[in-house]
């Protein structure tokens, strides 16, 4: 299964304007927010994170209902945070 996990931006990485540091459950990680568009995002952003892309930009209230939804998803949900944990994308 895959899903889209909701992330707060930490910081942009300063030598990849289309890269940014997001925490996912613990886990800090680099991204791509690329696919947001010009107007783009920056730190405190809330985005949807799958595959190592931000997919779109959320609010904080629709962050937390969705990270308490998925957290009630018990394994899988583990093994997202697993392949975030372990993915790479620069």
């Amino acid at each position: 299964m895959c899903l889209g996990i909701p992330g707060e931006i930490v910081e942009m990485l300063p030598d990849r304007a289309d890269l940014a540091l997001v925490e996912v459950a613990g886990v800090r990680r680099p991204i791509s927010v690329g696919l947001l568009g010009p107007d783009g995002v920056g730190p405190g952003d809330w985005v949807l994170v799958h595959v190592g892309f931000a997919m779109s930009k959320i609010d904080e209230a629709e962050a937390a209902a969705t990270l308490q939804l998925l957290e009630g998803l018990g394994q899988a949900y583990a093994d997202e945070l697993d392949a975030l944990a372990a993915s790479d994308i620069t």
